[in-house]
């Protein structure tokens, strides 16, 4: 049933079936993640960064309850534009799937989709993580989870910077997956370069990162790697105002009583209200680098 429901265009098909360097892209950050035109913008700007640097893009969504891997222009606009496009994390796959649902897919469900067609390299801006009070809300994305389950791997700016980072790292440990610090000691923190937290190893080269998952898997780990990628500095915003405006958008978001999948949304949303666009910039900025670094790593990788 599975080969009938997995769509992946010509162009993807064929380079895996070659061994060329095939960068996965989530559609979150398209239907959810940012405004209009922003994000069919970016999304086009994603997949020309993927080809620029050698790659093949394969942008993934639900069209229909069918999984496709690799997207047309026309489609790329249709998620960032209709209104009732879903949000697709593990959980929700197969009932989105059964009810021939459009679905954004995000950092896990991606994750998913691109192992089934056998893409191992994805690009995204952050990872989800432990949230911040999940003490008392046990809120905990399903992201890190995957990242024990599914052997991808993802090159992020770190974990969202409205989450706790010294807990989501704490839960990778727990959960055995590699992290690697891309040109940097620290996991980034995304708006900013550094978190303070400190990455079990740290590699400079796109070589050296293609080896240690080339090794991974031929040890036969399930788990995937995660690579946490600084935003350019160029780029990046004062840690100490945009953690005010954090702040705030949290405080907004638990007034509004907006919880689970919304809220990441809605954050991302406020940040760019309060920072008058700057945090959207950011964002743009660092998913771009994703991308570029992925490729990279890609292609090492099947060199």
């Amino acid at each position: 049933m599975l080969k009938h429901s997995l769509v992946i265009n010509r162009e993807v098909r064929d380079a895996i079936t070659e061994n060329k360097a095939v960068v996965a892209l989530e559609s979150t950050i398209i239907s959810h993640g940012m405004p209009y035109p922003q994000n069919v913008e970016t999304a086009k700007m994603l997949e020309q960064t993927v080809r620029d640097n050698g790659g093949v893009p394969a942008t993934i969504a639900l069209l229909n309850g069918k999984i496709h891997i690799g997207l047309a222009e026309d489609e790329l606009e249709f998620l960032a534009t209709d209104k009732n496009i879903a949000k697709a994390s593990r959980r929700d796959l197969p009932f989105l799937m059964a009810g021939e649902r459009h679905a954004a897919t995000t950092v896990a469900a991606t994750m998913i989709c691109a192992n089934l067609a056998g893409v191992r390299f994805f690009a995204t801006g952050g990872i989800g993580g432990v949230h911040r009070g999940a003490g008392e809300t046990m809120d905990i994305s399903a992201d890190l989870r995957e990242f024990a389950e599914t052997p991808v791997l993802v090159v992020s700016a770190g974990a969202k910077a409205i989450l706790d980072i010294p807990l989501t790292m704490e839960y990778l440990e727990t959960m055995g997956v590699p992290v690697l610090g891309f040109g940097t000691d620290e996991m980034p923190a995304f708006y900013y370069p550094g978190s303070g937290i400190k990455v079990p190893v740290r590699v400079d080269s796109a070589g050296e990162a293609a080896a240690v998952f080339k090794n991974s898997l031929s040890m036969g780990y399930r788990s995937g790697i995660l690579v946490g990628n600084p935003v350019p500095l160029k780029d990046a915003l004062d840690r100490d105002k945009i953690e005010a405006s954090i702040e705030k958008a949290l405080a907004d978001a638990s007034s509004r009583g907006i919880k689970g999948q919304q809220v990441t949304p809605f954050l991302l949303s406020r940040l760019n209200d309060i920072t008058g666009g700057e945090s959207l910039k950011t964002n743009i900025s660092l998913v771009k680098n994703n991308a570029a670094v992925c490729t990279q790593i890609a292609v090492e990788f099947f060199k």
